[in-house]
């Protein structure tokens, strides 16, 4: 009885090994998987290595080494001679995940002197995932649902210049540092409820064409806000702001903030 109970112990000590080896996933695998046109689909896992959608380094073997107007055929549409872009057509899902190292759509290059971004065509999810390194989304445009809710941002994160042209959310996020969301354009309405910005909030040129919700969203440091647009329900009911809000030029339904503030009570 006693062997059995051993042998039983030792299974089982086995198959929970196993299974806590397979939380570990390489970054490169999916990067891997990506340019092979599979589905990406993950959760509870931990990602470990740099998660780089632009392909720098792949790229960078059929450039010019010298910094000039690019021929690289990645989707580069010839908007900036110097901005190499990549489209990732598969889906993206990642839940309850953790990120190791950084996550990059963007990448300024100072040794060729090219800025690789990338791009999304289909969805892309990273919910109640925990990006312990840098985020970086600036100049991604985002075709489909995209959906970072619940995630918490440790390290820099930007979505300057981003585009989501489909659902967006972004409620119940945490951002430790800076979060920079300036020129940032949200075709259809977008959630920031219930999030927290430990630092400051940069919202500055920002358009939200069909209505954004700060509600119950905590600033504990600065928002900046000057220049944003509203258009549609703009909710900010129970939204705390600890220091100050630089709302200069900012166009709600085609009022001024403090006019639009007044207009609320």
């Amino acid at each position: 009885m006693k062997k059995t109970l051993t042998l039983f112990s030792l299974i089982v000590l086995f198959i929970s090994t196993i299974s806590f080896a397979q939380t570990n996933i390489e970054a490169s695998d999916i990067l891997k998987d990506i340019k092979a046109g599979k589905t990406i689909s993950y959760s509870n896992v931990t990602i470990v290595g740099v998660l780089d959608f632009t392909y720098m380094d792949e790229a960078l073997e059929k450039l010019p080494k010298k910094k000039k107007n690019s021929w690289f055929n990645w989707n580069n549409n010839g908007n900036n001679g110097n901005q190499i872009k990549k489209l990732i057509d598969v889906k993206i899902s990642f839940v309850n995940c953790t990120f190791r190292n950084d996550v990059l759509a963007y990448i300024p290059d100072e040794d060729s002197g090219y800025t690789f971004t990338a791009s999304f065509e289909n969805d892309v999810i990273f919910k109640n995932c925990n990006f312990e390194r840098k985020a970086m989304f600036k100049y991604s445009r985002f075709e489909r649902d995209s959906d970072f809710s619940g995630s918490v941002f440790d390290d820099d994160t930007t979505f300057k210049y981003a585009k989501f042209d489909n659902k967006a959310n972004f409620e119940n996020t945490s951002f430790d540092e800076v979060a920079t969301f300036k020129y940032a354009k949200f075709k259809t309405n977008v959630s920031f409820s219930n999030s927290i910005f430990k630092d400051s909030a940069i919202f500055k040129y920002t358009n939200f064409y069909d209505g954004v919700s700060f509600k119950n969203t905590k600033f504990e440091e600065d928002l900046n806000i000057k220049y944003m647009k509203v258009s549609g329900d703009f909710n900010i009911s129970g939204m705390d702001v600890a220091y100050d809000i630089d709302s200069k030029y900012t166009k709600v339904n085609g009022k001024s903030f403090s006019k639009y503030l007044i207009d609320k009570k």
